[in-house]
């Protein structure tokens, strides 16, 4: 965002972020600096809430949030290294982390992001492919930022626009951030069947739910976790970024939509998705539209024994591991593990399915 710094650092005792980079008046780096404030005249003749409203305005935070990036693959060993790269090496406004799942590859895809070595990036295995949506959801219970967006190893999206979407959430003002793929607006489509299923199963998206969103099928979805994991999902496979967009227009949420740079995969070059997800979404559609809301959304936990405990593979290299013991992550997780080189989870095989 122009103007705004890079945050990543600590805490401040306040509450208030640290810029990276920042130096005291004693030449402390990254100490918390405290920034002049625009002295705010107040005509007179103004009521004390409108005097309160204008000191607010002013002196209003900038929420901190932490984004975790959820990349599933399956046989992405082309692609998935530059994914990664790219994904890393972009300038965000707030704390990233990568969450890769493997989803039962049987290329070299797992052993290459073994290969990074930066602590943002947690690696979790499945021993054989469940689909993109269990694989997303087995990502998104071993993320630990505030709010979650996909991004596919396949590259057909840019990280570039990673950033913007998380721009919109930086304002206060939006909680569920879409990257709209605009037909014609910096997209490439390898077939036009593709392009206009997307706008017709998207038309018909906005007749059951009286919405107007432009692209109900894109995969950059940034939403709060919470919102996320609160979300009863079923559908293991494509059909969950239908079930997803469902239920959040269902229960009455509005996504914030940012364009977004889109160049489509043929299936000569690895696409996945066939018609048959098409008649999948029309069914997932109609399924949720006609589910009471209060069906959409999982009932509040119950509170569990303190001792709760879950087991942790930590990996420092392919070949060492120790077994350690965390508080339970969530339901949805059977293993976790946030510290660097590269956090690795593999499941064992009775694990619980994710969802």
């Amino acid at each position: 965002m122009a103007g705004m710094p890079t945050w990543g650092g600590p805490q401040a005792p306040n509450g208030s972020l640290t810029a990276l980079g920042a130096t005291d008046a004693e030449g402390h780096h990254g100490a918390h600096v405290e920034h002049p404030v625009a002295k705010v005249q107040v005509p007179r003749g103004l009521t004390s809430e409108v005097t309160e409203i204008a000191h607010d305005a002013f002196y209003d935070e900038i929420p901190y949030i932490k984004v975790s990036v959820l990349m599933c693959a399956y046989n992405e060993q082309r692609t998935i290294g530059r994914a990664i790269r790219e994904v890393l090496a972009m300038e965000y406004p707030c704390e990233i982390e990568l969450i890769v799942v493997d989803d039962g590859s049987h290329d070299a895809t797992a052993e290459i992001v073994t290969r990074f070595e930066d602590p943002r990036i947690v690696l979790h295995r499945h021993p054989q492919n469940r689909g993109k949506g269990a694989a997303l959801r087995s990502a998104a219970s071993l993320a630990t930022g505030t709010h979650v967006v996909p991004f596919d190893a396949d590259l057909e999206y840019t990280p570039k626009d990673l950033p913007r979407l998380i721009e919109p959430i930086l304002t206060g003002r939006f909680e569920v951030v879409y990257g709209a793929r605009l037909f014609g607006y910096n997209t490439v489509y390898q077939s036009f069947r593709y392009a206009v299923g997307n706008k017709i199963l998207t038309a018909m998206t906005n007749i059951l739910f009286d919405s107007f969103i432009s692209d109900m099928h894109t995969c950059l979805k940034l939403m709060p976790r919470d919102t996320f994991s609160s979300l009863v999902l079923r559908e293991n496979g494509f059909g969950l970024d239908t079930e997803v967009t469902a239920a959040l227009l269902r229960l009455g949420v509005r996504p914030f939509e940012v364009p977004v740079s889109y160049y489509s995969r043929s299936h000569a070059q690895g696409k996945k998705i066939n018609w048959r997800d098409a008649v999948a979404c029309l069914r997932i559609l109609f399924r949720v539209r006609g589910t009471r809301k209060r069906r959409l959304v999982l009932p509040a936990p119950a509170q569990g024994p303190e001792d709760s405990t879950t087991t942790v593979t930590r990996i420092d290299s392919p070949s060492s591991c120790d077994i350690a013991e965390l508080p339970a992550l969530t339901a949805l997780s059977s293993v976790g593990y946030t510290d660097s080189p590269v956090g690795y989870t593999e499941e064992a095989p009775d694990a619980v399915p994710a969802g």
